[in-house]
């Protein structure tokens, strides 16, 4: 995050103002989606961090694309960032957004890095491993796939990182 502060204040706003109309499950999805388009697409995030286009363009081609899509609130919000002038910090705000409702709703981001794609039976187990062992009432699973842990795993959770892969203890093989 390049703005952390920032995007923390605008996602408690945008949050607070959706708790008090009843669709905070409505512009979760719609940020949800957000933040993939802003992954995915270079060209949003060049459109959006451009000095050059003014506002009204950027806000043309965005309702376009996208605005149309979204819920009348969360586009509403989209529509005052730009306005404002903070469109840049849009991909951040989505992040503290995501964030905040995770800690809101007691949902623990948990990143499992392994050599090789791993099964969903698996994914279960380590699941209900970190449920019991740490009382998580809900996880959100991501994996990702990282050649150069040669075998093992690491898992990331809470600030924490459990590193038991292979590369890790050829590291300290090396060391001693």
């Amino acid at each position: 995050m390049q703005q952390p502060r920032l995007a923390g204040r605008y996602a408690k706003s945008l949050i607070d103002l959706a708790k008090e109309k009843n669709q905070l499950e409505l512009i979760y999805s719609d940020i949800v989606q957000l933040q993939q388009l802003c992954k995915q697409s270079r060209d949003l995030l060049n459109l959006l961090r451009s000095p050059i286009i003014k506002a009204d363009n950027k806000l043309s081609i965005l309702k376009e694309a996208i605005l149309g899509k979204l819920n009348p609130l969360t586009a509403a919000f989209v529509q005052l960032m730009v306005n404002k002038g903070r469109e840049s910090a849009l991909p951040d705000i989505t992040e503290a957004f995501i964030e905040q409702y995770n800690h809101i709703n007691g949902i623990h981001k948990v990143r499992l890095t392994t050599a090789a794609p791993v099964s969903e039976e698996l994914k279960s187990a380590i699941t209900q491993q970190l449920k019991s062992a740490n009382s998580f009432d809900k996880i959100d699973l991501e994996t990702r796939v990282n050649e150069s842990l040669i075998g093992g795993f690491q898992l990331e959770f809470d600030g924490k990182l459990v590193d038991a892969s292979i590369a890790r203890d050829l590291r300290d093989i090396k060391k001693q």
